[in-house]
């Protein structure tokens, strides 16, 4: 069954070549018990190796079965050691942080035998063997003969054609030598065993055969065997160590050094607890300032303004779905010997926002779930009147900000003016005649806007009751203006329009509830002064449409309450003149060269067309809804026909994010570096750990381990101790989480800032896994290529 056919086997150290085996050839039978003699450096071990695989010849042939090993790679010759041999070492070589089964089985485990299968054999081998009531021990824990018997436990434990034992009796008494000795003599009736000893008188009593070495030649042999070997179909079944046998066998050899191990793992996680914590804060903070700017979104509204504006063109590429044509180079540290001229204003474009009837019918389609409120600012100049009982006068618009409040769009849900502005007194508008009179932070006024409003100013205080419910008058155009020749004055005196004010036409405003900017929104959007209803703007335009002055205006190229000329008079003009044109709140006597016809017209109440219009998202994620319907109507518009809106919110998030995100990214930069030490120490510890485990590393590839599971092993371990090291570091980032936020909220009175993040935590323990894979990658590839002959020798 097996041949040595003319063998060579040298060594070289340096200049000088030990010659091992000189051209030595044998042949054995399928079953006999043969020993090899021979003084220390004749070969015999040498030539116990290269039947075993161990040590591959440098000429000649090892034939198994008919079939020449000459072409056999590092997996045939792995499987060969597995399936068709098993060893017997003078020192036993178990591995001693497994149990006596698990030593027994780890040769079966690699042929891929299953677990049920493979235990039921060990326990008959290990029965066999005199030690079934032992299985359970550890090697440390048997006596040297219990030891040997397990050795020759393991190497029955695959049933291999070939037993190979190396001095199995050296290190024994003669009593368990005998015991021993007797075992093998048992096992060589159905196998070829090998032994290779120093001990003349065992081989005598107990071997059929005994083959003499000297000097790496065969001196003597007391039975040889010249028969043609049987030839068959030599298969040999490929070995393999699953990652989860790596594991295992990693785990229990981690557990014998558990102090080490917990304080390898605890380095290693200084790092990602370093991270961990960063990340924690840095979350914590996003959420913070997220909860600020959605309290402060109001402040922070989406405008959409119809003049006319220098646009730049990376905001219109931005809001605008065509492509937008760029004289400017777009490649970054371009790699040229040449400079591009540059004309910064051809960057931007003047654009202006037309809103026609579509557009205004698109946004009030929006979904009303996404806006707290929506507001427009109309340049219609309504005539608000104020009374004392006795006279009225106008009321100067522009001094108390007379301006419309944001309209909510769902009914059933709170408007933007409850949702954002507390009640101070009287009640929120309900109607289109109610006012509402907005006040700043700290309850202040303007003395200008009371006066205005008709409320005296001069004490120190002005009492609530004293403007809640307090009323005035608006005035329809047809009322308030009267025509002289061909210009337009106000209908009155200017001390005495109680007539208009007591019209019946004339509509009755009172303030019905004063309100502050709550305390949760950190910024005030609608200025102090007093608003209403964008529904009662669209009365009052829709009554001035078919007003007489709107009309004539319509058909004249001058100002008809200045009869000035639109764009400036000349001299020598004829124009008519209104000597009452400084009682208009849209005027003076002078010429206003910047005033247009259609200026005049939108003051006077001609159009419904807004002038801008603001939204109010409700939160941040409604936001990036509403801005991608604004966009949807860019969709295959010409850039003339796209509307441009502004998004506050946009840079003040941008540039706290932006800011948040630098600080992040500059502490884990610091704080990565204990992650390189981390990778650098779990180097030095699996190249230890590979030191400690050399013989172990020799006893798995005499079982037939390959190569690659000699890495797998050792990568089981680096990721043992990896998985430990960021699941460490996330409990102990997760505990530390407690004491930095009870100490920050002393000191900033913001709670719950440090929050882990699951998903941060979840990347940082693949982080570490990955971490310590590669600082041990090195180190696994070494233990690999290590001699397997060499291995077993280490002590």
């Amino acid at each position: 069954m097996l041949q040595l056919k003319n063998i060579f086997k040298s060594y070289t150290t340096g200049e000088f070549t030990q010659v091992a085996l000189d051209g030595i050839s044998l042949k054995f039978r399928k079953s006999e018990f043969v020993a090899i003699l021979g003084p220390s450096g004749s070969g015999k071990t040498t030539c116990l190796n290269v039947i075993g695989g161990l040590d591959q010849y440098d000429e000649g042939d090892l034939i198994i079965n008919g079939k020449s090993t000459k072409n056999f790679k590092d997996s045939d010759w792995d499987a060969y050691r597995n399936n068709s041999v098993g060893f017997i070492f003078q020192s036993y070589n178990l591995i001693s942080h497994l149990s006596i089964v698990d030593n027994v089985e780890m040769g079966m485990t690699l042929s891929g035998v299953s677990n049920t299968e493979k235990h039921k054999k060990a326990l008959e081998v290990l029965e066999k063997v005199g030690l079934k009531d032992h299985v359970h021990k550890k090697p440390n824990q048997l006596s040297g003969g219990q030891m040997q018997r397990v050795a020759i436990a393991r190497a029955l434990a695959n049933d291999p054609d070939i037993i190979l034992a190396d001095e199995p009796t050296g290190a024994l008494d003669t009593h368990t030598s005998i015991q021993i000795m007797e075992l093998i003599k048992e096992i060589s009736k159905d196998k070829l065993v090998v032994m290779v000893t120093h001990n003349p008188e065992l081989a005598n009593e107990y071997a059929d055969r005994i083959v003499e070495f000297r000097d790496g030649e065969i001196k003597s042999d007391s039975n040889p065997f010249y028969d043609d070997l049987d030839t068959s179909d030599y298969k040999l079944k490929k070995t393999s160590m699953s990652f989860f046998t790596a594991l295992k066998l990693s785990g229990k050899n981690i557990s014998t050094k558990k102090w080490r191990t917990a304080l390898t793992a605890f380095a290693s996680s200084i790092g990602i607890i370093g991270i961990a914590l960063i990340l924690s804060l840095s979350n914590g903070f996003d959420k913070q300032i997220g909860e600020f700017e959605n309290s402060t979104l109001s402040g922070f509204p989406i405008m959409i303004n119809q003049k006319t504006a220098e646009v730049d063109m990376d905001a219109m590429r931005e809001q605008h779905k065509e492509a937008v044509s760029n004289s400017v180079n777009e490649n970054q540290f371009p790699d040229v010997d040449y400079i591009y001229p540059y004309d910064p204003s051809k960057n931007s474009i003047e654009h202006t926002n037309v809103f026609t009837d579509e557009y205004i019918e698109y946004i009030e389609n929006i979904d009303s779930s996404l806006l707290s409120g929506m507001s427009y600012t109309r340049l219609v100049n309504m005539n608000l009147l104020k009374s004392d009982g006795k006279t009225a006068t106008p009321v100067n618009t522009s001094l108390i900000n007379f301006s419309s409040y944001p309209n909510s769009l769902n009914l059933d849900t709170k408007g933007y003016l409850e949702s954002n502005y507390d009640l101070l007194a009287g009640s929120y508008p309900k109607e289109k005649t109610d006012l509402v009179l907005i006040v700043d932070s700290y309850n202040r006024l303007d003395n200008s806007m009371l006066e205005a409003l008709g409320i005296d100013s001069k004490s120190e205080t002005v009492s609530f009751n004293d403007i809640i419910n307090k009323e005035f008058k608006l005035a329809l155009n047809d009322d308030y203006y009267k025509q002289m020749d061909n210009i337009f004055t106000i209908n009155g005196t200017p001390d005495n329009l109680i007539d208009i004010y007591n019209n019946d036409n004339a509509i009755t405003l009172k303030i019905a509830g004063i309100v502050r900017s709550s305390k949760n929104s950190k910024l005030e959007i609608l200025s102090p002064g007093l608003s209403y209803s964008d529904e009662l703007s669209q009365y009052f335009i829709d009554n001035a449409k078919n007003s007489k002055i709107v009309k004539v205006q319509q058909d004249s190229n001058y100002n008809v309450l200045t009869g000035k000329p639109f764009g400036g008079a000349t001299a020598g003009t004829s124009m008519p003149t209104n000597p009452m044109a400084a009682m208009s709140p849209m005027g003076g006597g002078s010429s206003t060269p910047n005033v247009t016809k259609d200026d005049v017209l939108s003051q006077l109440g001609a159009t419904s067309t807004p002038f801008a219009i603001t939204l109010y998202p409700k939160d941040f994620t409604t936001k990036d809804r509403v801005l991608n319907y604004l966009n949807s109507w860019n969709d295959g518009n010409a850039v003339e026909d796209s509307i441009i809106y502004t998004d506050l919110a946009a840079t003040f998030t941008k540039l706290s994010g932006g800011i948040m995100d630098s600080i992040t990214l500059v502490l884990i930069a610091f704080a990565a570096i204990s992650l390189v030490v981390s990778l650098i120490m779990i180097g030095i510890i699996t190249y230890i750990s590979v030191l400690e485990r050399t013989k172990e590393i020799g006893v798995l590839r005499a079982l037939g381990a390959r190569k690659k599971d000699i890495t797998r092993v050792f990568n089981a371990e680096t990721f043992i101790i990896g998985s430990c090291s960021g699941l460490l570091g996330i409990l102990i980032s997760y505990l530390l989480t407690f004491p930095i936020n009870s100490v920050l909220k002393n000191l900033t009175d913001l709670e719950g800032v440090a929050k882990l993040n699951p998903v941060h935590a979840i990347i940082l323990i693949i982080i570490s896994v990955s971490l310590t894979l590669l600082g041990g990658a090195i180190p696994a590839k070494m233990a690999a290529r290590k001699n397997p002959v060499e291995s077993l020798r280490t002590e």
